[in-house]
């Protein structure tokens, strides 16, 4: 007899796909691992996939989310993961058919992966599913210049299953909750019941970082469009071709790039590959959470020139760890930052090359005033992310 009698149901269909392709954790996937870790023990795995979706037995999703919950898979140990999760599909009997009910249950989804599947809002009605929805952007439809192809279309069938299905939205910021109000209205749909909690911020080891000879000034994020890479790099060309009025190159600072690269971004690349940078900028590729924490304790600053954003894991990232922020001036960074980044136009080459070169030198008033405010700064844990959660979650409970 399948065994369904979880009090919820919770989406585990990104972090398949992710361990699958063996794709590296992002902010997002940092996000879903929250949820599981703090919903696992009384729930049951939805899974959408591309012959369906589908609700597992209680015994089968508790093995899949230790499976999960096992720290990322490098590379050459995909085919490990795809072995485990065919092996646990076998031992229990799945055949990822479409075949348990949902008993009018919440279904937490905090990914947006399947989303845009046929069929959503006729699988959520037969099956009996009460979906509660995170949302983390809605950039595709907002600035679809900066995505794949074909993903501004694929993004709205998302929203719009999230309005027409949804028993609960939650939203990762204000700006997210009113961004996604608009694209509602725009629709003709009702918000469903709704909030907005910040997702609780990564805290990275504590590492002994030594001082580098040059100041050093990081960027981290996939590297793709959106991003804006190519305006650091233009202020680094800037100041190797001013390199005579800085005295020395030696005076220039270094840019550490991290991240993978990604998409809406050959100019970026054909930068990378084909500029002489004088040593001056680095591409290191994604590096997992000591590597990073050793990079940013050396850091001026974490830099931060994104053009949109429906969060910024990174910049409260290096708030909680002590590091400065230069970003640029979005709603979204006015939200989160506390007033306690610098802000700057995320098109101001020359106010990006000042703060800058500002934030290099030792005796820097104005780096020196963001440590003072970042005193102020309030890092949001997880366990007030899932304090405001469950509260939203158990307001959605029918009444007996």
């Amino acid at each position: 007899m399948l065994d369904n009698d979880a009090p919820r149901l919770l989406d585990v269909s990104r972090l398949v796909w992710r361990r699958w392709t063996g794709t590296r954790s992002t902010g997002i996937d940092r996000i879903c691992l929250a949820w599981l870790d703090h919903y696992a023990a009384e729930a049951q795995a939805v899974v959408i996939h591309r012959r369906g979706k589908s609700i597992l037995p209680r015994t089968a999703s508790q093995a899949l989310f230790q499976t999960l919950r096992r720290p990322d898979q490098a590379e050459r140990d995909v085919f490990r993961f795809r072995r485990e999760v065919l092996g646990l599909m076998l031992r229990h009997g799945i055949h990822l058919r479409d075949r348990l009910g949902g008993g009018g249950r919440l279904w937490l989804n905090p990914g947006h992966t399947g989303l845009d599947a046929t069929g959503m809002a006729e699988w959520c009605r037969k099956r009996s599913v009460r979906p509660v929805y995170l949302v983390h952007d809605l950039i595709p439809i907002t600035n679809p210049e900066f995505c794949r192809d074909g993903e501004y279309e694929r993004h709205r069938r998302r929203m719009w299953t999230v309005l027409a299905t949804g028993a609960g939205v939650v939203a990762n910021s204000v700006h997210t909750f009113d961004t996604l109000a608009e694209f509602a209205r725009a629709q003709g749909l009702k918000m469903p019941p709704s909030i907005a909690i910040w997702p609780g911020t990564p805290r990275l080891p504590a590492v002994c970082a030594s001082q580098p000879d040059k100041a050093t000034f990081v960027v981290l994020g996939t590297i793709e469009g959106r991003k804006n890479h190519r305006l650091l790099l233009s202020v680094w060309q800037d100041l190797l071709a001013s390199a005579s009025r800085l005295a020395s190159q030696e005076c220039i600072p270094e840019l550490i790039i991290v991240g993978r690269r990604g998409w809406q971004a050959d100019d970026v690349f054909a930068m990378l590959d084909g500029m002489d940078f004088k040593g001056s900028v680095h591409e290191v590729g994604p590096l997992d959470d000591v590597q990073l924490a050793r990079l940013l304790g050396r850091a001026r600053a974490l830099l931060f020139p994104s053009l949109a954003e429906g969060y910024g894991i990174p910049l409260m990232e290096a708030l909680a760890a002590g590091v400065p922020v230069i970003a640029s001036d979005l709603p979204v960074f006015r939200e989160i930052g506390q007033g306690i980044p610098e802000l700057l136009p995320a098109s101001d080459h020359a106010a990006w090359r000042a703060a800058i070169l500002d934030y290099a030198d030792p005796m820097s008033a104005r780096r020196e005033g963001q440590l003072r405010r970042m005193a102020a700064f309030t890092v949001h844990e997880w366990r007030n992310h899932f304090a405001e959660l469950d509260g939203f979650l158990e307001s959605l409970q029918p009444v007996p």
